[in-house]
This record gives C-alpha cells, sequence and structure tokens, in this order.
C-alpha cells in the first residue's frame, strides 16, 4: 500500500505503521512517500523530523479521536445494495439533519432508523451538518479537522456509507455540509505539515485557509480532493459549502471556480447529477452564475435575505440584521420573494454600508436559491436555541410552511420544523480542551450579555444537558397542534410535486402581489397561494378553485368571495 504525504518544509518524515517507523523518500514538490504492507484498521501516522506521531492530513478514519493516530480505510470494501442514479436540485426538497441530535443515540446508524419519516414527508434529500472529526462526542461539527474523514462517535466512514445506502434505498438523495474556510482550532494539526494556513488573514474562527499564496496549489487540491471523496467514495449527491465568504482567494480563478469546474466533471464520470451550494454573506450574483459568463459556477447558494424578511413579518423582531427587513415587512417579501435579494447594492444598517448587487431575474433559474423559514443557524445562534414554534401559534407556522414549500426557490426544511418541533436547539461543544471549553463559555455568555442577556440564560454550550434538550421529541409528531402541522407540510410538499408551475424555474413568470398586513398573493402558470398574515380578515374576489387550505372557511356556493382570516393560507386553481 502506498503512504503519501506533503510536507514541504520537512527534512525527514517517517511512517509509523502498526508500531514499526519506516522512512518515507522524498518526490519531489514537497511530497514524500512508501510502499508498506498494510491491512484495513491497521494505526498509522507519520512523524516529522523526529518529531510527534501525527495523523495522516488525508486520513479517511480516526478512531482515536482528532489527535490519535489514523487507520487505514479501504472505501473499496463496502458491500453497495441500491444502485443509485442521482437526484438533480431542480425541483428539490431540502430537509437539515444533525446526526447527533436527530436521535438521543446520537450516531449515523440511529438515524438512518428514522429515513422514512422525511421520504414520507415527500422529502428529496437530507442535508447533514458536518461529519468531520471534532474534540469529544457531541458538537454542531464547524470546528472539526480532518475533512476526509468521519466522526468516530457517529459511526466512522461504514456508518455513513449504511445512511447513505438506507436514505438510497428511500429514494432519497444526501447532501453534506463541508467546512473548507478554517479547520479546529483543537486537533487541527495542518500547521505541522506546511502552508496550509495564512497569518495575512484572519476569519471569525482563526486564521484563513492558504488559496493563494506560496504552496497554496496543494492546499487548493487537498480541499477539492476532500470533497470530490465525499461525492465519489461515500456516493453523495451535493455539498453544502459553509461560509465561502471567508474563502479568501485573489488568485485569478478562484478555489469556487475550480471545485465546481471539478465536480462537473466528476458528475459526467459518475453519470449522475452532482452539486455544490453556497452558504454565502455576500449577495453576490456570481456566486452561482456559470463559469463560461464569467462566473464561479456554484450550482446554489442559501438565501439568508428571504428568511430575514419572512422572520421579521412573522415574529415583529427588528434588532440586528433584522432592523431593514422590519421597517417595511411588505416591502421586504415582496422583494425577495420576487428577486432573491433585498440587499441588492441597497444600504444596509447592520453592516453601514451598501451590500449586495442585483440578480438578473431572467437568467438565474429559481432553484438557485435556498428559501427557509429556520436553519441551524437562524436557530442555534440565538441565545436561548429558540424555534419558531417555541412564540408563534400553528396558523402562523403554517403559513410560514406555504411560503418556503410554494415559493419559488429550492425549499429547506430544519429537522423537527414539520410538525413544528418545541424541542430548542441550543449551541452545544463537548471540548476536551479546558482552556477552549471556558473560551467558548466566555465568549457565548458575552456576545448576549451585549443584547441584555444574564449570563445564567444562557444555556452552557459545554453542559451535556444542553444537547440532550436540543435532541427531537418525536411523541410531539402525533400530538395536537403538531399532527395538523406534518400533515400540512405534507400536504404541501404534495402540491409542490404534482402541480408543475410550483418548480417553474423562470422568474420572470412568477406574480407576486404583497399588501400591507401583509397579505401575499403568490401566482404561477394555473395556481396561486395567498397568505394572511396580518391581524384582520380580508376578503378576495377570485372564481379560482380552493384545493388546499389551512384556516380557510368554506365559501357560500355561488360565491366569488373567499375570506381570508389572520394566519390562514389558501391554495387556488383557474379551472380555465
Amino acid at each position: 500500500m502506498l503512504f503519501e504525504v506533503w510536507a514541504p518544509r520537512a527534512r525527514r518524515v517517517e511512517l509509523v505503521l502498526a508500531g514499526r517507523a519506516r522512512p518515507l523518500r522524498a518526490r519531489g514538490r514537497g511530497w514524500w512517500e512508501v510502499e508498506a504492507p498494510a491491512g484495513d484498521g491497521d494505526p498509522y501516522g507519520f512523524r516529522l523530523d523526529g518529531g510527534p506521531l501525527l495523523p495522516d492530513p488525508r486520513s479517511r478514519r480516526q478512531p482515536a479521536g482528532v489527535d490519535g493516530p489514523s487507520a487505514v480505510y479501504d472505501h473499496g470494501r463496502y458491500p453497495w445494495r441500491h444502485p443509485w442514479p442521482g437526484r438533480p436540485l431542480p425541483g428539490a426538497v431540502l430537509y437539515e439533519l444533525h446526526v447527533g441530535t436527530y436521535t438521543r443515540d446520537g450516531t449515523l446508524d440511529a438515524a438512518a432508523d428514522h429515513l422514512g419519516e422525511p421520504a414520507e414527508l415527500g422529502v428529496t434529500h437530507v442535508q447533514l451538518m458536518p461529519l468531520s472529526p471534532f474534540p469529544g462526542v457531541h458538537g454542531w461539527g464547524y470546528d472539526g479537522v480532518g475533512p476526509w474523514a468521519v466522526h468516530e462517535p457517529y459511526g466512522g466512514p461504514e456508518a455513513l456509507k449504511r445512511f447513505v445506502d438506507t436514505a438510497h434505498g428511500h429514494g432519497l438523495g444526501v447532501v453534506l455540509d463541508v467546512v473548507h474556510n478554517h479547520l479546529g482550532p483543537h486537533g487541527n494539526h495542518l500547521p505541522a505539515f506546511g502552508p496550509y494556513f495564512t497569518d495575512g488573514r484572519q476569519t471569525p474562527w482563526g486564521a484563513a485557509v492558504n488559496l493563494d499564496g506560496p504552496g497554496s496549489d496543494e492546499v487548493r487540491a487537498y480541499f477539492a480532493g476532500s470533497a470530490l471523496s465525499w461525492l465519489r467514495d461515500y456516493r453523495l449527491d451535493g455539498l453544502r459549502l459553509d461560509a465561502v465568504h471567508a474563502l479568501h482567494d485573489t488568485r485569478a480563478t478562484h478555489f469556487l471556480a475550480e471545485l465546481s469546474a471539478q465536480v462537473d466533471a466528476l458528475s459526467a464520470e459518475l453519470g449522475r447529477p452532482l452539486f455544490l451550494i453556497a452558504e454565502s454573506d455576500l449577495n453576490d450574483p456570481r456566486t452561482t452564475t456559470p463559469r463560461a459568463s464569467g462566473g464561479l459556477g456554484v450550482h446554489a447558494q442559501w438565501n439568508d435575505d428571504l428568511h430575514h424578511a419572512l422572520h421579521a413579518t412573522l415574529t415583529g423582531e427588528s434588532t440586528g440584521y433584522y432592523a431593514d427587513f422590519a421597517a417595511d415587512p411588505a416591502r421586504a417579501l415582496a422583494k425577495t420573494l420576487t428577486g432573491g435579494f433585498f440587499h441588492d447594492g441597497t444600504y444596509s444598517s447592520f453592516r453601514a454600508r451598501p451590500h449586495g448587487a442585483p440578480l438578473d431575474r431572467a437568467a438565474v433559474p429559481a432553484y438557485r436559491l435556498l428559501s427557509y423559514a429556520q436553519t441551524h443557524d437562524q436557530i442555534g445562534n440565538r441565545a436561548q436555541g429558540d424555534r419558531l414554534a417555541a412564540k408563534l401559534p400553528p396558523g402562523r407556522l403554517a403559513c410560514a410552511a406555504a411560503l418556503v414549500l410554494l415559493g419559488p426557490y429550492t425549499p429547506m426544511l430544519f429537522m423537527g420544523e414539520e410538525w413544528g418541533a418545541r424541542t430548542p436547539w441550543q449551541y452545544f461543544t463537548d471540548h476536551t480542551d479546558p482552556e477552549l471549553a471556558e473560551a467558548v463559555r466566555r465568549g457565548r455568555r458575552r456576545e448576549f450579555a451585549a443584547h441584555g442577556w444574564a449570563a445564567e440564560e444562557i444555556p452552557d454550550p459545554q453542559d451535556p444537558a444542553t444537547r440532550t434538550r436540543s435532541c427531537l421529541d418525536r411523541t410531539e409528531r402525533t400530538r395536537s397542534p403538531h399532527a395538523a402541522l406534518l400533515s400540512w407540510h405534507h400536504r404541501l410538499i404534495a402540491l409542490r410535486r404534482t402541480h408543475p408551475a410550483f418548480t417553474d424555474p423562470d422568474l420572470t413568470r412568477l406574480r407576486v402581489d404583497v399588501t400591507p398586513g401583509p397579505v401575499v398573493r403568490l401566482g404561477r402558470g394555473d395556481v396561486e397561494v395567498a397568505v394572511n398574515l396580518g391581524p384582520e380578515a380580508v376578503h378576495l374576489e377570485t372564481a379560482a378553485t380552493l384545493i388546499e387550505n389551512w384556516g380557510v372557511p368554506e365559501r357560500p356556493a355561488g360565491s366569488g368571495t373567499l375570506t381570508l382570516p389572520p394566519n390562514s393560507v389558501a391554495v387556488l386553481r383557474r379551472t380555465s
């Protein structure tokens, strides 16, 4: 078996395999290699210039955690049960899922046992939050290291393959959230091997990845190779790229353009659709503009502006980045539903500067933007991790679901949202470094103290009870009012699937009317969604047939007037 590692600064590199040391030979451009007999599961690591044993930067398995030795893992050994042609992004409904809280067991195998639920709901893809190894047992996963491996407490690489195989058996695609903008900090041994990071730029989470300095060719290849491995070796359908605005890159070809080209090439090679979804804070249309037209070629991006407009309308919150959206909720909703970005070159009071650029509605297919009422970020980064269901009545949740699931963009739900879960989803960690654990605890309390929260009101991220509180309670699914909301989500997704107008990618054919209240009327083709988010009943003059509704009374025979009470939804279809 060939063992190789990039260590351009080392003068001597040793492989320590199953307790035996072997020297590696230099092969040029900073790479070292050696052939050695090895079997699946054998522990190994590298020693640079006589230093401590370090895990392989490209480790496929870390059975003893982020600081332990790597283990040999053969990707070819798994007996895949379900052939998979893939599921493309157009027409998709995504379901964001955190393995550690989807069940109390918090493992991939336990999560796989419940994949029938999103499949029955009508979801097309489950989107897993990061799986790379991180310190301890439980955490969000955004402080992971070893981007080629799977967190061992979740079950390791074999468990991920069983999860994906089971998902495919249910007809579900699988998307994975990956973090390329930073690693660690705990367990990040890459700086010992080479210039993976740059001191010249910082991200909110530490030193920026070196994508454009000396040695950056190998750093780019490292992260691109990891991405392709997830798609090829684990048969994933797509990747969500975390915080791409923190990928600092001044080279002529941006890393994202390079990565999207390689993913498209792999898709052609495998004969199944693959896609990338960017999380970007830039409101930059170039992110999803095709490479041939000068863009980065990423296939879709999250649209936080629609979330903010919807959240401000639903809750009345007006602090922080919600301020601009809450000033005129009807306008904010109308603008984000028709053009994607609210800040498209307009002034952002939160940033104290203009922000974003406009999308070309005629050129951008609607599915390239993701819409959502809740995500892990928008719930978990609140002081107490409270979901919308903690404060809003079921009718208001039903309105939000209709605008997301029957709106123009690719919809995404956060686990439990479909039944109005009231369990919080809080920020939790399991750092094994006491100093880091205390720094995170203090930082969290300091952040929210600035917004008037007392320290005792902020859940301790290191307390195991914080994670436990965040686990879903599936007994809610059969209780009132959760069962009604679950049924409503079933019906909305079925409508999206059976009426082609709901997945029409052409934004220029979208009809949107938002009046004060607000009352939202969203139409495409022969269908229309009318949502009353205001405090008073409204009366619509329409001859269209009511095909689905939440809280709308049956109109008298022969009447062309439809009454929409507060927090109600009518889905209408013209019959001629």
